[in-house]
C-alpha cells in the first residue's frame, strides 16, 4: 500500500477511528492495533514477505531478553553477532545476492576461468533496508547499555513494524521510537493538524512536484545512452544536447528529493495522527553550503545512522588524518552499497566522500550548522555561489546514482561536458515548462519556510484564517488536479 492512492485514504481514516474510539484509550490494544494495521498496510503489497517482518522482529526481541540476563562479555558479543549477522545475512540474501554472484564470475573470467554463475530470480521485499537497521540498532543499543531490553513484545512488534514509516524511513531509533509505545496517548488537536498540514506538502511534494520531474529525467535519462547517435521522436532525428541532459538531471535531483521527503513528510504527519514523534528526516538539503552540509541534511536518519553505527566505532575523527580519511571512504562506500547492488552506487559513495575530504583535512566540515540567512530574507554572494557549487557537485553525483551502469553515467557525463551544453536544450516529444514553473514555485516556497521543521509549518501562525485555507484548497486542487497515476516512491526500490 502507498500513501498516494485511494487505498491508503481509505485504510487511514479506518485505522484513525479504531484507534482512538476502538480502544478506549487502552495503551495495550493501541498498540496491538497498530501491529494489524501494519501488517495489513504491509502484507497489501506482497503478503508472501510478512513473515520476515515477522521473523526479524522475533530474533531482535529473543536477543534483547537474551542480552537481558547475559553478563559475561563474550555471551554478550555471541547475542550481538546473532542480530548482526541475522539481519545483514536477511538483507544480503534479498538484495546483493545476485550482485556478488555475478561480480564473482566476472572476476573469474579474467583469468581465462568460465563460472556458469546461478543467480536467482530474488524479488527484493519493500522495506527491507529500512527495518532491518531499525532492528539492529535496537541490539547494539541494548548490548551497549543505552537502553534496556523491552518485556512487551506487542510494543516491540509495533516498534519494528510502525506502518508509516515502515517502507521507507525515517530509519527511527529504539531509544526514540520505543518508549513512546509504553506510554499512554490522549488525543491532542494541535498535533494532528500539524500532522495532516505536513502531510498535505509531502503528498504535494510527490504527486505535483517528483512525479511531474520525473517525467522529464526519465525521458532523458532512458534515451541518454544514444546521445552519441541520432534519436527518433515523432519522424524527426534529434541528438540530445549537453544542455538538455544537464536539464535531466537537474530534474532528477529534484525528483528524488521532492519524492523521499515527501515520504517522510507524510510519513511523520501520519504519525503525529496517531501521537507519535518521529524525527525529522530531510532540511532544506539544496540549500546547503557544502557537501558535510548536506549530508547532515539529506537522508538525515541514514547518515546518523552510519556515524553512530559504523563512523564513530570505526574511530571516527578521533585519530590522525589517515584514519579520518579512511573511516569516511569506509562510510560512503557501504552508505552507496546500501543503496543498491550496482556499482554506480558505489561509486556515488566515493565521490561523496572525495567532496567531503578537503572540508575533513581542513577541518572546516562542521562550518555550516545553522540554515543558510537564517533570519534573512536572501543570502550573502559568498553564500550564494557555496550553494550553487554544493549542488553542481551533488548533480554529478546523482548522474552515476540514477545511471544504468558505469558506462551510461560516463557518457552521460562527458556529453554535458563538451560544446553542446553552451547550446539551447530541446526536447522533442516533450514539454517541460509547466514542471519547471512548478519546480520554481515549490523552492520559493522551500527557501522561504527553511527555517521550519517543514516549509509550510508556520501557515498557521504567519497567515490569518481565510489566506490559510485558501492555501490548503489551492494544494488540494492542484494535487488532485496532477494525481491520474500512482507512482511508487522512489526509495521502495532501496
Amino acid at each position: 500500500m502507498i500513501f498516494n492512492s485511494i487505498d491508503f485514504a481509505i485504510f487511514l481514516p479506518i485505522v484513525f477511528i479504531l484507534y482512538w474510539f476502538g480502544t478506549n484509550h487502552n495503551l495495550k490494544l493501541q498498540n496491538f492495533l497498530i501491529v494489524v494495521a501494519s501488517y495489513v498496510f504491509y502484507g497489501w503489497w506482497d503478503a508472501r514477505f510478512l513473515s520476515l517482518l515477522f521473523l526479524s522482529t522475533l530474533v531482535d526481541y529473543l536477543v534483547g531478553r537474551g542480552l537481558l540476563r547475559a553478563e559475561k562479555p563474550n555471551a554478550r558479543k555471541a547475542l550481538l553477532m546473532v542480530s548482526i549477522v541475522f539481519n545483514l545475512g536477511l538483507l544480503g540474501f534479498f538484495k546483493y545476492y545476485n550482485f556478488f554472484v555475478d561480480n564473482f564470475a566476472t572476476a573469474f573470467s579474467f583469468f581465462g576461468s568460465k563460472i556458469n554463475a546461478a543467480t536467482l530470480n530474488i524479488i527484493l521485499p519493500v522495506g527491507i533496508s529500512f527495518y532491518t537497521f531499525q532492528t539492529l540498532s535496537y541490539a547494539i543499543d541494548v548490548y551497549r547499555r543505552k537502553l534496556e531490553p523491552t518485556k512487551d513484545f506487542i510494543a516491540f512488534a509495533a516498534f519494528v513494524s510502525f506502518f508509516p514509516q515502515l517502507v521507507a524511513g525515517p530509519i527511527e531509533r529504539a531509544t526514540n521510537l520505543l518508549p513512546q509505545f509504553y506510554t499512554k496517548r490522549h488525543f491532542d488537536y494541535a498535533k494532528a493538524v500539524d500532522g495532516v498540514r505536513q502531510m498535505l506538502w509531502g503528498l504535494f511534494k510527490k504527486i505535483v512536484i517528483a512525479d511531474k520531474a520525473a517525467i522529464v529525467a526519465n525521458y532523458i535519462f532512458n534515451n541518454s545512452e544514444r546521445t552519441q547517435d541520432f534519436v527518433m521522436f515523432d519522424s524527426i532525428y534529434h541528438p540530445f544536447s549537453g544542455s538538455a541532459l544537464l536539464v535531466g538531471v537537474f530534474f532528477f535531483a529534484i525528483q528524488i528529493y521532492a519524492d523521499f521527503s515527501g515520504y517522510s513528510d507524510i510519513a511523520i504527519g501520519t504519525s503525529r495522527l496517531f501521537g507519535f514523534d518521529l524525527m525529522r528526516n530531510f532540511a532544506y538539503p539544496y540549500f546547503s553550503r557544502d557537501v558535510a552540509e548536506f549530508w547532515r541534511r539529506w537522508h538525515i536518519s541514514l547518515s546518523t545512522w552510519f556515524r553512530d553505527y559504523v563512523y564513530i566505532p570505526l574511530g571516527g575523527s578521533q585519530g590522525n588524518t589517515r584514519t579520518k580519511i579512511v573511516n569516511t571512504f569506509i562510510v560512503f562506500i557501504v552508505s552507496g552499497f546500501w543503496h543498491g547492488a550496482n556499482w554506480t552506487f558505489i561509486v556515488w559513495g566515493a565521490l561523496n566522500a572525495i567532496y567531503i575530504l578537503p572540508l575533513l583535512v581542513l577541518n572546516k566540515n562542521r562550518q555550516n550548522l545553522e540554515i543558510v540567512a537564517k533570519g534573512k530574507n536572501l543570502p550573502t554572494l559568498k553564500e550564494f555561489f557555496s550553494i550553487c557549487l554544493t549542488f553542481v557537485l551533488t548533480l554529478v553525483a546523482w548522474i552515476f546514482f540514477r545511471a544504468e551502469n558505469i558506462g551510461h553515467a560516463w557518457s552521460y557525463l562527458s556529453t554535458i561536458f563538451s560544446a553542446s551544453i553552451f547550446t539551447i536544450p530541446s526536447f522533442p516529444g516533450l514539454n517541460p515548462r509547466v514542471t519547471f514553473v512548478l519546480t520554481c514555485i515549490f523552492l520559493v516556497v522551500e527557501w522561504l519556510g527553511r527555517e521550519d521543521q517543514y516549509a509550510i509549518a508556520s501557515i498557521g501562525v504567519k497567515l490569518n484564517r481565510p489566506l490559510r485555507w485558501a492555501v490548503y484548497y489551492s494544494l488540494l486542487v492542484v494535487i488532485f488536479y496532477y494525481s491520474g497515476g500512482k507512482q511508487e516512491f522512489i526509495y521502495f526500490q532501496f
